[in-house]
């Protein structure tokens, strides 16, 4: 109930100003526009990786093995030229000196012109590591370090009968390596996954990681030596004479269950979400392993990501107001984030928000054009896809215009400071009914993925506006560390147009809470138009004035009192999709669903074709089984999140496509 009324609270407060204001709100695509390259006719590039050369030259490695370098790549007709062919599954590019570097399947290599034809005749192995033979063990690089050296990371392969769980069967698998260009090896951090993202940035390494087995959402993290990023299958390794980190597989599996059982038969069980349970999370694992690292940022599941690719800053001058920021790929979704990031405490953290979607395949690799333009690299061959092209190569131009956003969002000691790129509208952004915020957390465990859990709703005690309308600071009860807060910002409109920001919602990782002042109540704006229109609408309210109305309280009142916080509707009558859209949208449905094409997940028509029960349809939204959708190689989270009532109004919604 609550929510419904800030909703209406919401839809009575932009009521008031319609009649003033009618002007439809720019959307993300009015400032940044996607502007696909031309590329000749028999060239498959399922880019790998991307380098922007001294000259302004585009450097492209692809996972089929070659290497293009093409010239002019912001004008309407650019040169492709091959410069390299033939080796195998390059999905990282790094250029120095003239020589280009690539990290292949099993060895990080050099590439060299010397007879200066435009191609290379010299392939230089630096350094090779094993290899299994399983198709999962990916390399990711190379980036180079201030000190001239190379970071590679190295994916983890998954078992046999255990399909599920990550394995390091040979050396160096899941972790990053620090590499010199004379061919030494120093292994750098453990604990990695699926690494695909990673960048030096302002001197300090960085990578992202995919959702998985023991990682509960894509998030960016800071990477030290000795650093153990949390996934175990590393700590295979750790006793290695090499190894900057001592902490061994059997001391992590003495502190938390790795689920390995077995059934009557004999035969592993895949390990399931369990609802109700004692969980950890990872700053519980943190206390008892200080080399654990947290994330810095979390990208929130199906809302900013699936599978997290490469974070790039923005440099100066460029992309208007959010130069300085970070912009970070998702493969998964075709989508764009961007990143606020703040030190408190000598710690990273800091915003999340999403940026630009749309884009036609999975964006894995950025780089930035000589005019300020983002090149972006696309695949998504056996990695599923919102963008349903096998391949692509895109430029992300921006126009000049300034959207209405939220610049940054920062920790305060008692809430939230939010900074806007323009001007507001003091009596929206005066009124905290127009915010909203919310934390949560993801479990620790060795589950694919994990649901949002611990989710609370934070009252919001006041707001101060700056005078010159740019700043909001919001004054929030209950701040959670290492929780993700959700701040949702529906209401604040700009000043001269009254426009509502593209994108409403940050995702704050808050990792530490500053010291400092707190602002006094007297400082604060408390007006509450939720209040002022509907009055105080909380049932025990509700049931109080029918009381007094008719001297008694009502079956019905007390009937609707009692059912509160319950999901009691049934749902009779197929929804359309109109009434089902917000439901799809709140619980990231729409993230990997469509309703008539393959996407990262089966369509919806698919989905009915199997008549499915209604009630069965629940039951795999709480607990997904794979098995039932081979051909799909990203797996679906358990989503024990999503109430009865809303979810059998989506199963039924479903059922009814296939009528």
């Amino acid at each position: 109930m609550k929510y419904t009324f800030k909703m209406l609270a919401m839809l009575a407060l932009c009521f008031s100003f319609t009649t003033v204001f009618a002007q439809e709100t720019p959307k993300e695509e009015d400032f940044f526009k996607i502007m696909k390259m031309r590329v000749p006719e028999g060239i498959v590039l399922e880019v790998g990786g991307l380098v922007t050369l001294p000259n302004g030259d585009l450097g492209i490695s692809t996972r089929r093995g070659d290497v293009f370098i093409v010239e002019n790549p912001t004008s309407s007709r650019p040169y492709f030229r091959k410069f390299a062919t033939g080796l195998h599954e390059i999905l990282g590019l790094a250029y120095r000196d003239g020589a280009f570097f690539v990290a292949q399947r099993g060895e990080l290599t050099k590439l060299i012109d010397k007879n200066m034809d435009g191609k290379a005749d010299v392939y230089e192995t630096i350094y090779a590591w094993p290899l299994s033979g399983h198709y999962h063990e990916y390399s990711f690089g190379p980036k180079i370090a201030p000190n001239g050296s190379f970071f590679v990371t190295a994916n983890v392969a998954f078992g046999n009968e255990e399909w599920w769980r990550a394995e390091s069967r040979v050396p160096m698998r899941g972790w990053a390596m620090n590499i010199t260009e004379d061919g030494k090896m120093k292994p750098w951090a453990a604990g990695l996954r699926s690494p695909a993202g990673m960048n030096v940035i302002d001197g300090q390494l960085f990578y992202t990681e995919n959702q998985g087995d023991w990682v509960g959402s894509g998030a960016i993290w800071k990477v030290n030596e000795g650093d153990f990023m949390g996934h175990p299958a590393s700590l295979r390794w750790a006793g290695r004479s090499d190894s900057p980190l001592k902490f061994t597989a059997e001391d992590f599996y003495s502190k938390i269950d790795e689920r390995r059982i077995k059934n009557d038969q004999g035969r592993y069980i895949k390990p399931e979400n369990r609802v109700n349970e004692n969980f950890k999370t990872l700053f519980d694992m943190k206390k008892e392993i200080p080399a654990l690292r947290l994330p810095a940022v979390w990208l929130p599941y199906a809302t900013l990501g699936i599978s997290t690719s490469e974070p790039v800053k923005i440099p100066k001058g460029t992309f208007g107001p959010f130069e300085g920021q970070l912009l970070i790929g998702d493969q998964g979704m075709s989508i764009i984030s961007r990143v606020f990031m703040e030190k408190v405490n000598g710690e990273e953290q800091g915003a999340s928000f999403l940026f630009r979607s749309g884009f036609r395949s999975g964006v894995l690799r950025l780089a930035w054009a000589t005019d300020g333009s983002l090149f972006v690299g696309e695949t998504n061959r056996g990695w599923g896809s919102a963008g349903d092209a096998n391949e692509g190569l895109e430029r992300l131009v921006y126009n000049n215009k300034m959207p209405f956003e939220m610049k940054a969002v920062r920790a305060m000691p008692d809430g939230f400071e939010i900074e806007f790129t323009l001007p507001v509208d003091l009596k929206s952004a005066q009124d905290i009914a127009s915010y909203d915020v919310e934390s949560f957390i993801y479990k620790y465990q060795p589950v694919y993925g994990s649901p949002p859990v611990n989710k609370e709703r934070l009252k919001i005690k006041g707001v101060k506006v700056s005078p010159d309308g740019l700043r909001a600071r919001i004054v929030v009860d209950n701040l959670r560390k290492y929780y993700i807060h959700t701040i949702t910002v529906n209401g604040v409109r700009e000043k001269q147009n009254f426009y509502s920001l593209v994108h409403p919602i940050a995702y704050y990782t808050l990792n530490n809470i500053p010291d400092g002042t707190k602002l006094a109540a007297n400082e604060l704006s408390t007006k509450d138009s939720s209040k002022e229109f509907f009055g105080d609408v909380t049932p025990k309210a509700v049931a109080t004035k029918k009381m007094n109305a008719k001297g008694k309280t009502t079956a019905s009142t007390k009937k609707a009192v009692a059912s509160k916080g319950k999901n009691t509707a049934a749902v009779t009558k197929a929804p359309t999709y109109a009434e089902v859209k917000g439901l799809l949208a709140n619980n990231t449905c729409l993230a990997c669903h469509s309703t008539t094409k393959r996407q990262i997940g089966p369509s919806f028509i698919d989905v009915a074709k199997r008549k499915y029960a209604d009630e069965k349809i629940l039951q795999l939204i709480h607990n997904p089984k794979p098995e039932n959708w081979p051909g799909y190689s990203t797996e679906m989270p358990p989503m024990p999140q999503v109430s009865k009532g809303d979810g059998l109004k989506i199963a039924a919604w479903i059922n009814s496509l296939n009528k």
